[in-house]
C-alpha cells in the first residue's frame, strides 16, 4: 500500500487533541499541586480522575462510533473538553476543579475513540498515527515552553486542552455525519483475534502505568530532587518532546525493516533503562539525558503498538478497546507514582518501575511476533518530503 494516500487531516487533529491530556500530565499535575490548596498525592489523583474520564469514554463508544457518526461524536467530545478543561481553569473551587477535569477527560476520550476507529480503517494506520504524534509532540512541546512564561496557577495546562478542542472542532465539519460512517467490508461479527487482543490490552496498560507513574511526577523530579528551576525544567520536557518528533520521524522512515516484534520489545526494555536513569536524576544533565532518550523512544514504540492494535480488526474495536485499556494504565500513573516516590523515593520508584516494563516487554513482543506472522503491514511515511510540509503537519 502507497505511503502517499491523501492524508486524514480531521483524524489527525483528532488524534492530537484527544492525546494532548496525558502528554501535559506533569505540568497539569504539578500546577494543581502548587496552584490550589492539594497535596501532592491529591492533585495526582485528580490526574489520575481526568484520565480515567478519557477511558471511560473509549471503552463506552468502542464499538458505537459508526452508530452514532463521527462527526456527531466528534463535536460532543470537542465540546464536552471545552467545557470540562475550560471550567476547571477558571475556578479555584476544588470539586468544581476535579467535576471539569473528569469530564474534560471524557470528552478527550471521545475524540480519540472517533479518531482511532477512523484510523483503523484506514490502510495505512501507522502512517496516520505517526503523524499525529507529531502533532502532539509538537503542541506539547509548545506548552511546556510557553506555560513558564505566562504566571502561576493552575488553570493555564487546564485552558490550553480547552483551546486546543475548541481549534480542532471546526475540522469536523469534514468527517461523515450519522448513517454514512464509511465500514469496512467483512469486518462484522465478533472480534477478531481475541487472545491477541486480550495479551495487548492488559500489557499495554501495565506499559502506561508504569511510563506515566514517572511521567506524572516528573517535574517534581525536576523541582525538588534535582534542584532545578520551573523555567528549565519546561524547557527540558520541550526539548524531550522534540526528540519525540524526531523519534515519530525516524519510525515513519524505519516503517516495516525492522518488523513490529523488535522495536516494541527492544524499545520497551530501553525505555525501561531511560525511566531509571531520570528517577535517579539530581542534576541537570542526569535528568535531561534521562527524559530526552525516553521521550525519544516512547513514541516510537507507542506508534508500532498502535499500529498492530489497528490491524487486529478493521472495524477499529481494537485500536479503541486497546487504547482504552492504556489510558486506563494512564489514569493510574500520576497516583501510582505520587504513592511509591512518596513511600520510597524517586529513585527507587524508578526501579520498580523499569523492572516492571521489562516484565511486560515479553507478551507485547509474542503479539507482535504474532502479528508479524500473519504479515500485518506497517507503512512507512517518505522521509524525503520536504522539512516545510512537516513542520506545517505538526
Amino acid at each position: 500500500m502507497s505511503a502517499r494516500t491523501t492524508l486524514p487531516w480531521p483524524l489527525v487533529a483528532l488524534f492530537t487533541a484527544g492525546y494532548l491530556a496525558p502528554y501535559l500530565l506533569p505540568t497539569t499535575v504539578g500546577r494543581l499541586d502548587s496552584g490550589l490548596p492539594l497535596s501532592a498525592t491529591q492533585a495526582g489523583a485528580v490526574g489520575s480522575a481526568l484520565l480515567l474520564g478519557s477511558a471511560a469514554a473509549g471503552f463506552l463508544l468502542a464499538s458505537r462510533v459508526d452508530r452514532f457518526g463521527p462527526r456527531t461524536l466528534a463535536r460532543l467530545g470537542l465540546t464536552l473538553a471545552v467545557l470540562g478543561y475550560g471550567g476547571a481553569a477558571l475556578t479555584h473551587w476544588v470539586p468544581a476543579v476535579v467535576a471539569g477535569a473528569v469530564i474534560g477527560g471524557f470528552g478527550s476520550g471521545t475524540a480519540t475513540a472517533v479518531a482511532a476507529t477512523g484510523i483503523a480503517a484506514r490502510p495505512d494506520p501507522h502512517r496516520v498515527t505517526t503523524y499525529g504524534l507529531l502533532g502532539v509532540s509538537a503542541l506539547a512541546g509548545a506548552v511546556y515552553l510557553t506555560v513558564p512564561h505566562l504566571g502561576p496557577g493552575h488553570g493555564l495546562p487546564l485552558a490550553a486542552l480547552a483551546l486546543a478542542a475548541l481549534a480542532v472542532w471546526p475540522l469536523t465539519g469534514r468527517l461523515a455525519a450519522p448513517g454514512l460512517a464509511v465500514r469496512t467490508p467483512g469486518a462484522t461479527g465478533p472480534l477478531p483475534h481475541l487472545r491477541s487482543g486480550l495479551v495487548l490490552a492488559a500489557a499495554l496498560m501495565c506499559w502506561s502505568l508504569a511510563q506515566n507513574s514517572l511521567w506524572g511526577v516528573s517535574g517534581r523530579i525536576g523541582l525538588t530532587q534535582a534542584h532545578l528551576s520551573e523555567v528549565t525544567v519546561g524547557m527540558v520536557f520541550a526539548v524531550a518532546l522534540g526528540a519525540g518528533l524526531l523519534g515519530v520521524v525516524a519510525a515513519s522512515a524505519i516503517g516495516p525493516r525492522l518488523g513490529l516484534a523488535l522495536p516494541i520489545g527492544a524499545g520497551t526494555a530501553v525505555i525501561a533503562v531511560c525511566i531509571a536513569v531520570s528517577a535517579s536524576a539530581r542534576d541537570l544533565t542526569t535528568f535531561a539525558a534521562g527524559e530526552i532518550a525516553w521521550n525519544a523512544l516512547y513514541p516510537i514504540v507507542l506508534s508500532y503498538v498502535i499500529g498492530l492494535a489497528a490491524s487486529l480488526d478493521g472495524r477499529g474495536r481494537w485500536a479503541v478497546l486497546v487504547g482504552s485499556a492504556s489510558s486506563l494504565g494512564t489514569a493510574a500513573g500520576p497516583l501510582a507514582g505520587s504513592v511509591l516516590s512518596a513511600q520510597a523515593g524517586f529513585p527507587a520508584m524508578g526501579a520498580v518501575l523499569a523492572a516492571g516494563l521489562l516484565v511486560v516487554a515479553v507478551p507485547m513482543t509474542v503479539v507482535a511476533m504474532g502479528a508479524g506472522r500473519r504479515s500485518l503491514a506497517v507503512v512507512e511515511i517518505p522521509v524525503e518530503t520536504p522539512v516545510y510540509d512537516r513542520a506545517t503537519a505538526a
